[in-house]
């Protein structure tokens, strides 16, 4: 196992890692320990109550953060004709059809995100397996797969983010910037968990948010208490 550096070592020492804090206090918390030289991210791990090898129990969805995350989004659109123009003047930074699949056929990647019209998501197919795997794929439930591109753009340049459970029943996500400041990135996780529980399969039984960490780019963990939830959720309710 890798030796952790002193500075991490040293703001490990604030966390108590027998703890579970509330996001109020948790939040602060996990913004001190941030030391690196550049604006850290904070992320947020959600442990749940399911089995995603069941595909009823497959969690999966997108959530607009009210204060984004803090990073400039490139958005790529399969359009045509009218949408195309539409996606354009909705700021998409890339649009087009066959020309771009071939372009990415060649080993062109230089977007964050891709929305397509319904039309034309058999020939965004053949390029599946080297989009699917970066997360680049559009989809369905994440409403990147529309005739509404406009919205998809709009939403997307806002801070749209996409989720989904892993094989272990983990969900990761980013949640804005260290300098954003608790009360912004409080408002982030608010929306987050208001989308994430509003998910939650009816096949799944007992206890579904489990465990929940948040984290620097940099930092250790920190240990949130899931039944402080119901508190955070009045902050994306009022």
């Amino acid at each position: 196992m890798a030796k952790k550096g002193k500075k991490f070592e040293a703001v490990r020492s604030k966390v108590d890692r027998s703890q579970k804090y509330g996001f109020t206090d948790g939040v602060s918390l996990t913004l001190e320990t941030a030391y690196a030289k550049f604006d850290e991210s904070l992320d947020v791990a959600v442990r749940l109550g399911v089995n995603p090898r069941h595909a009823d129990q497959m969690v999966r969805g997108a959530v607009v953060l009210p204060h984004g995350v803090g990073k400039k989004v490139r958005v790529l659109v399969f359009a045509k004709g009218e949408k195309e123009k539409e996606a354009m003047d909705a700021g998409a930074d890339y649009v087009g059809a066959e020309d771009l699949i071939e372009k990415i056929k060649g080993g062109w990647l230089d977007f964050d995100k891709a929305v397509a019209t319904p039309d034309l998501m058999g020939q965004v197919g053949k390029i599946g397996k080297i989009l699917g795997p970066r997360g680049l794929m559009p989809n369905v439930k994440a409403g990147s797969v529309t005739f509404d591109v406009a919205k998809a753009v709009q939403e997307l340049k806002a801070g749209k983010i996409e989720f989904r459970v892993d094989k272990a029943g983990v969900v990761h996500a980013p949640m804005g910037k260290v300098s954003f400041g608790p009360e912004k990135l409080l408002h982030n996780l608010a929306s987050f968990f208001d989308s994430l529980i509003r998910l939650k399969p009816t096949s799944s039984k007992g206890t579904y948010v489990q465990g929940i960490a948040l984290s620097t780019t940099m930092g250790p963990g920190v240990r949130i208490d899931p039944l402080d939830v119901k508190n955070l959720l009045r902050i994306a309710s009022a």
